[in-house]
């Protein structure tokens, strides 16, 4: 039996039965991820960390409705005995395990605050702090509720304000010592001790400086300097996406009786609100209520972003944002563009310009997915390819193989997937990235639905994650076409036929619902055939289907 699409057309009013049968594309989305957010001196995770850290579950659902946010999110606590013997903690404040989860993502909050203290006997140079934090995130054992694996087995983000950017800069800098690309790299207000000209007086402590490695995809910096009579101050980063606020004017948000700036506060209070979206919007950070309203909405963010909803955490993996834009959020060429902070080291979709400062060892130890598009029809019908594109970087000696897998949810860790392609790929060694383009799954055996798709890259001891950005649609060969109409004249009609390339459709009208007339046939190329069809001055009603034929 032939399916078909009835749509109904007068000249003044529609008649007739209205039957919509389609095909749903859902929204790009992307999960499977580790997003670490870290304080600065004297900070702690209790206040603006947890606020953000907690916000980031509703942003996924407010931008995918439908989605789930069942999202795992830990307190990592980093201390020391102050002998040169240093420890971590563990645990878990919300959600399942993540190997339990459909999201599969991570949020960690950073707590390093007994080494943060300063002048304290335990305040510790970023340097040290990153060289166990990244211990941490590279050992299969350390968070027992991963089962055996590693938090850097996930894409990763690492947020941090102040000194905490020294710290993830450095992270960043001995992941890619081991061969582990860093995703995304968000600095806010970046001020490391006594280091990238900031002399911090009568504290002696020198942490690391902030620079943008060859191993981060992204880095976006935002920062902040009312003068020298203000402190601390931020810093602006070669090779980020560098957006000042200064020109913001980031007055309110926090009081001036802080014993830390208020302006410095307010860059990750900046941030923060382009997160959590309410308006008003206030949390209370260590006593401190700190409340975004209208009137920060409106200074605080340049017209481009939008009061705060094109910003920022927009450009994370979970935001979805266009990281390689050539966009001027502020609005004149000689402002940052945002793919200014998009790694150009390569061509990975931002063109090409040496702007990342390089790692002065790699071992090439970790396999890395960098980047994983679908490029091909989308949807596709069922027993055609599905297109996509990955690029990857491996500077080890052992084989290297990719899988790639059609999945239910956003969690490589359960068994909810279907493996469709598999194979050795070549050693890239550290300091070059290949790509795979015009790859082809296979959809011959796949239900007819709607799947995530993920690819893992191994040399037999590490193994990484990527999801593609986009969702794949397999459509069946029977799947309905589907009508939309709209009116040019009083006697002309343009007839929208949405159906899947390949599909032979025979347009038919009626002005009874009784008898058809064939009007015209196609076969598609795209998903989408347009058709006028002019009726006579006389007509009273006109009705519409289109049918598969053979």
């Amino acid at each position: 039996m032939n399916k078909t699409s009835i749509y109904a057309a007068g000249k003044k009013l529609l008649w007739g039965a209205l039957l919509f049968l389609s095909v749903w594309v859902p929204p790009a989305a992307k999960a499977a991820g580790v997003t670490i957010i870290t304080h600065g001196a004297d900070g702690d995770v209790t206040g603006w960390v947890s606020a953000m850290a907690d916000s980031i579950p509703a942003y996924f659902q407010n931008r995918y409705p439908g989605f789930s946010t069942n999202f795992t999110v830990y307190t990592l606590v980093l201390t020391t005995d102050g002998k040169g013997n240093y420890f971590y903690q563990w645990s878990r404040d919300r959600g399942g395990s993540p190997t339990n989860t459909d999201t599969g993502e991570i949020i960690v909050k950073l707590d390093w605050s007994q080494m943060a203290q300063l002048g304290s006997a335990y305040d510790t140079s970023t340097y040290k702090v990153a060289s166990i934090a990244s211990y941490v995130i590279m050992q299969t054992n350390a968070i027992a509720d991963l089962n055996g694996h590693a938090l850097a087995e996930y894409p990763i983000h690492l947020v941090g304000h102040s000194r905490g950017g020294s710290l993830m800069s450095q992270i960043s800098y001995l992941l890619g010592t081991n061969g582990i690309w860093t995703d995304q790299l968000t600095t806010l207000d970046p001020h490391p001790l006594n280091n990238d000209g900031n002399n911090d007086f009568p504290f002696t402590t020198v942490d690391a400086p902030v620079h943008t490695y060859s191993n981060v995809l992204f880095h976006d910096n935002y920062w902040q300097n009312q003068g020298f009579l203000i402190d601390p101050n931020g810093e602006p980063v070669a090779g980020a996406y560098v957006r000042n606020l200064n020109s913001a004017v980031i007055t309110g948000g926090y009081n001036a009786t802080s014993s830390i700036s208020p302006y410095h506060s307010n860059v990750h209070l900046w941030y923060y609100g382009t997160i959590n979206l309410a308006t008003p919007n206030t949390n209370n950070d260590d006593g401190e209520v700190v409340t975004i309203d209208s009137t920060t909405r409106e200074n605080w963010w340049a017209p481009y972003e939008s009061y705060g909803t094109n910003a920022g955490f927009l450009y994370s993996l979970i935001g979805g944002g266009d990281r390689t834009s050539l966009d001027y959020p502020l609005g004149l060429p000689s402002d940052p563009a945002v793919r200014d902070g998009y790694n150009q080291n390569w061509d990975l979709g931002g063109g090409t310009n040496a702007n990342r400062t390089a790692l002065a060892a790699n071992n090439g130890t970790w396999p890395n997915l960098i980047k994983f598009d679908i490029t091909g029809t989308n949807p596709v019908t069922q027993g055609n390819l599905a297109g996509i594109k990955f690029y990857y970087q491996y500077g080890g000696q052992t084989n290297v193989t990719v899988q790639i897998y059609y999945d239910r949810d956003f969690n490589p860790y359960n068994p909810n997937r279907t493996l469709v392609l598999q194979g050795s790929v070549a050693n890239t060694g550290p300091g070059s990235v290949y790509y795979y383009s015009n790859l082809g799954l296979s959809t011959t055996n796949v239900a007819p639905g709607t799947y995530s798709i993920y690819a893992s890259i191994s040399d037999g001891l590490h193994t990484r994650y990527l999801y593609t950005p986009e969702l794949l649609t397999i459509v069946s060969t029977n799947q309905p076409p589907v009508l939309d109409i709209s009116t040019l004249s009083s006697t002309q009609f343009r007839i929208r036929v949405n159906g899947v390339a390949s599909q032979n459709i025979l347009l038919q009208t009626s002005t009874d619902l009784q008898n058809w007339q064939p009007l015209a046939t196609n076969t598609l190329t795209t998903s989408l055939w347009i058709y006028t069809n002019t009726v006579p001055n006389n007509f009273s009603r006109q009705f519409y289907r289109a049918m598969l034929s053979p």
